[in-house]
């Protein structure tokens, strides 16, 4: 039986005329967990819309199955902090979107559970604005969870939160992976989040490599993708991506200089 959850063949968009990404191919299964990875401006978050159906394409073909149960996570910068709302109440309107409808026991029980597991039920109560971002980010995670997906989608999960918060995230995604789930996302994160995924899409308008991260973290690979020299080194079985600095001391992708 044919697996494919999501498929894009040849698939291009624009926005007011102006191509965003081309020639896109790309197939995710049931059970992977891929991560497409490239600079900020690659198209990577147009990958996303084309799927999700808010953009349609200029050419190509978007193939989703019919049946697919789908929740996705935004760019916590996209998100309205200001709108009055809690923790409790993002979580179930992704359940029931009346806002002021009781919500049946079960449905409850499973909210209060997701808030736990995401460490936000002391929180469930307080104003979404009044958080940090990394609690931000686990709020829109759960309220994803509630759809109970076969496929979360996630742009830039851990873009704007600190390491031990992006450990956190990676290591819950890892977890719901490992239950079964379906998980495609978006990082400029390489080493932080990137190196650790079992597949990568390196993309920058559209696909330059696809495969594990052993296979595609390579200096002509990362070039092509960040439009930069790029050194890749192993540290501990894992792929380290360094700035090629000629003869100077090298830094992390994404270190700022001292």
């Amino acid at each position: 039986m044919d697996q494919t959850l999501i498929r894009f063949e040849h698939v291009g968009c624009s926005y007011d005329g102006v191509s965003a990404v081309e020639a896109v191919d790309l197939t995710v299964v049931d059970g992977e967990f891929v991560g497409i990875v490239g600079p900020s401006g690659s198209g990577k978050t147009t990958v996303l819309k084309a799927l999700l159906g808010t953009l349609d394409v200029s050419y190509g073909h978007v193939f989703r199955r019919p049946d697919l149960r789908l929740a996705y996570v935004p760019q916590v910068e996209a998100v309205d902090w200001s709108f009055p709302v809690t923790v409790r109440e993002v979580v179930a309107m992704s359940v029931d979107r009346r806002r002021f409808t009781r919500l049946d026991h079960g449905t409850e029980s499973r909210i209060d559970e997701l808030l736990e597991r995401l460490g936000l039920k002391a929180l469930a109560d307080r104003h979404i604005r009044d958080l940090s971002g990394g609690q931000q980010q686990r709020v829109f995670l759960a309220r994803a969870l509630a759809r109970q997906p076969e496929l979360l989608v996630l742009d830039e999960p851990a873009g704007s939160v600190d390491v031990a918060t992006r450990h956190e995230i990676l290591h819950l995604l890892a977890d719901l992976h490992h239950e079964g789930m379906t998980i495609l996302l978006t990082t400029h994160d390489i080493n932080g989040l990137a190196a650790h995924l079992p597949r990568l899409v390196c993309f920058n308008r559209t696909v330059v490599a696809d495969g594990p991260p052993e296979q595609v973290l390579h200096p002509y690979v990362l070039e092509r993708t960040y439009g930069a020299p790029m050194d890749v080194l192993q540290h501990g079985g894992m792929p380290v991506v360094l700035e090629s600095r000629g003869h100077g001391p090298h830094r992390r992708l994404g270190e700022r200089a001292s």
